[in-house]
């Protein structure tokens, strides 16, 4: 509380937090860019077989003569199936015994799979699975890298965390960085499908090192007023990145030229070390106060304030340890065990939407770049709903409404596809786009909402269980995404967006289960947590921070907690 006074006296967001805060969000871009980069590496252009005998087949037809061979060894393709031929298989037969029909295709030919395949240039130039030919029964392996780069994500959750905590947030963040820009660049000349897997595994590890404690780093200078905008903010900056790689993968087409125009610009990141500093919090948590208040005396000088001399003068002899408590007493009561049941679900339930939607966008059909630059825009107006409402309907409301108008949304495709995929393209576009409207301002409402019902003694270890089963959604969702090609027929081109549907309106069903946390005074033990929620009385006192820094620290935090660590979906 001393440090949130001393942040009133030089400015919540002054000009210091803004520059650091500006730093903070321009690596925050790149976590966008690396979350998505897998849809387009792993994509899968329209292939066939390699013609038999024919050195420079194509998968466009160049002539007659090419057609007429497509005819004798390509099957065609299912009658519910949209590719131009059967993507996995060819005709073997023997020339001097064998019939054809009127189209030029074999009788009495049998089918067998191939080992070799010519693949579309419409889309992408080249794909790490078009290069590898990661295709046809190795299909499955592109879901299970998405999945271990979200596992990598549950790794890195911990290991960062844990260092952040350690180490400081300055080393954790810029060591992460730093990793996370080389593994990059290295994935550019993955020489296997193995290498790749593991790079992408360590990817998703290492942005956990920098998108949460770069989180932690930048709202931790800025006052308790602002803590929530600038929470909500920074997560305007991932979606730029979602976008960027959007439009960088129209003009470049490859994916080593793409990887590498995206990962250039981060080389900058090393000046991080000398332009930002450590966070005076972690500072004082480990009783460093002349340090923190050397930040504190920079960060007043260049907003232009006098303070102090030495701000935690009386801190030095008197600090007391805060209270702590453990993950299980989350489960302790029945009140308590249901509602963190119901918390856990939605995490994992709403990181798998979230997330299952950014990467389905590239199978929904139509424009594949479109298609992505949408995913990533429509991100801007549910971030800026959050940000207007929350605070207005209470948090609840926001999250159930949310949930379910992407759950619904989600679920209305299946009519569009079953009565017309193509015809209906741009309706199953624009429903999946709502879709990730409604998960979108979803993720950003659980975060603040989740840490204002845990008690202040176990909110740090509720946070920490409730990042761990978003990151179990993640893992499962490129398996529900890429189900479509996984199943085949209607029931897959239905299967990914119905399953998401389904399961937001179940969560956000759910979530009625959980109490308001809007103007409440929020639990600090975990008896307070049992009966928070019981009472149907809400404070008359506003909690304007100014006033509540004269009370308890939990007061202020209905208005802006952010919790120390684990509280950004990347």
């Amino acid at each position: 509380m001393k440090l949130d006074k001393v942040l009133l006296k030089i400015g919540e967001f002054g000009f210091y937090q803004k520059y650091l805060f500006c730093l903070i969000c321009l690596s925050i871009l790149f976590n966008g860019l690396y979350a998505v980069m897998s849809v387009i590496f792993l994509n899968s252009p329209n292939h066939r077989c390699k013609i038999p005998g024919i050195d420079n087949d194509t998968y466009a037809i160049q002539s007659t003569y090419q057609q007429n061979l497509i005819n004798h060894y390509i099957p065609p393709p299912s009658d519910d199936d949209t590719h131009d031929y059967d993507q996995c298989h060819l005709y073997s037969f023997d020339v001097n015994d064998v019939k054809f029909d009127n189209s030029s295709r074999p009788i009495n030919a049998s089918l067998v799979e191939c080992s070799e395949w010519v693949y579309s240039d419409a889309v992408f130039k080249e794909t790490f699975t078009s290069k590898f030919n990661i295709v046809c029964g190795d299909k499955p392996l592109t879901s299970l890298v998405k999945s271990l780069f979200f596992a990598g994500k549950l790794v890195g959750a911990i290991v960062f965390g844990t260092l952040s905590d350690a180490l400081g947030r300055r080393l954790t963040f810029n060591l992460s960085l730093m990793m996370m820009v080389g593994l990059a660049f290295g994935m550019s000349w993955s020489s296997s499908f193995e290498v790749y897997a593991v790079i992408m595994t360590a990817i998703g590890a290492t942005t956990q090192g920098v998108f949460p404690v770069g989180f932690v780093l930048g709202v931790e200078l800025v006052g308790p007023s602002k803590r929530k905008y600038a929470g909500i903010v920074i997560e305007y900056f991932f979606s730029v990145g979602l976008m960027l790689v959007a439009g960088v993968s129209y003009f470049a087409r490859h994916w080593f030229y793409i990887n590498i125009i995206c990962s250039a610009p981060a080389i900058l990141f090393v000046v991080y070390w000398w332009l930002i500093p450590e966070s005076p919090r972690w500072l004082i948590s480990k009783q460093r106060y002349e340090e923190a208040n050397e930040i504190l005396q920079k960060a007043a000088k260049v907003n232009k304030v006098v303070i102090e001399k030495n701000v935690f003068e009386k801190e030095i002899n008197n600090s007391t340890p805060e209270p702590t408590g453990r993950v299980w007493q989350l489960f302790s009561t029945r009140v308590m065990l249901l509602r963190t049941l119901v918390i856990l679900f939605n995490w994992c339930i709403v990181s798998m939407i979230y997330y299952g939607l950014s990467l389905n966008a590239g199978n929904l059909g139509g424009n594949f770049y479109l298609n992505m630059f949408l995913s990533g825009l429509v991100e801007v107006p549910a971030n800026t709903m959050v940000l207007l409402l929350v605070d207005r309907v209470g948090r609840k409301k926001m999250y159930c409404f949310s949930m379910i108008l992407g759950g619904c949304a989600c679920a209305s495709t299946i009519f569009p596809i079953l009565y017309g995929e193509i015809e209906n393209q741009s309706i199953i576009t624009a429903l999946a786009m709502i879709g990730k409207f409604g998960a979108t301002a979803s993720f950003n409402t659980i975060y603040f909402y989740s840490a204002e019902l845990y008690p202040t003694v176990v909110r740090n270890a509720g946070m920490g269980a409730s990042s761990c089963a978003a990151r179990i959604g993640g893992i499962v969702a490129p398996y529900i995404a890429d189900s479509a090609a996984l199943i085949g027929g209607m029931v897959g081109k239905v299967f990914p967006l119905g399953v998401f549907g389904l399961v937001s309106i179940i969560a956000g069903l759910s979530s009625l289960y959980l109490p308001e946390t809007l103007n409440r005074k929020l639990p600090e033990t975990i008896e307070d947590g049992k009966q928070f929620g019981k009472s149907s009385t809400i404070s008359k006192d506003k909690y304007e921070i100014k006033e509540s820094l004269e009370h308890k620290p939990v007061v202020y935090e209905n208005n802006g907690y952010i919790p120390d660590k684990e509280m950004t979906k990347l």
